[in-house]
């Protein structure tokens, strides 16, 4: 089990990451997309400026202890995202399918519940 702790953080990096990547629907359809790729419409700008989310979903992650190999994992999801966001249209595109935010709120919740079952205590 998670620790109190640890789960309201997860909590909130998880609301970050809902906000970030999948807030709002296509109507009629099953597309999910968040602030991310909204901003990303400004060239360069936006993509630049939702790297703060981000920065502060590895952050926390960091001091929960995730290992080092699985923050690289995130900063790697995280630097593609923006990489590719900066190309126009083709980076638009990309966003609405690469959600790093969510893969690195994932990423964070698989290690909370291996350590848990382990018997490990995360630092929050």
């Amino acid at each position: 089990m998670i620790s109190k702790d640890a789960s309201g953080t997860l909590e909130r990096i998880e609301t970050v990451a809902r906000y970030m990547d999948r807030a709002f629907r296509i109507p009629g359809t099953k597309i999910r997309f968040g602030w991310d790729s909204l901003a990303g419409l400004i060239p360069g700008l936006g993509d630049t400026a939702t790297l703060l989310p981000s920065i502060y979903i590895i952050e926390r992650s960091r001091r929960m202890g995730v290992p080092k190999q699985v923050l690289h994992k995130m900063i790697f999801n995280v630097g593609i995202d923006w990489f590719l966001g900066l190309v126009p249209l083709v980076g638009d595109l990309f966003d609405l399918g690469y959600k790093s935010n969510t893969r690195n709120a994932m990423m964070l919740r698989q290690h909370l519940e291996n350590d848990a079952s382990n018997g490990f205590a995360p630092v929050a």
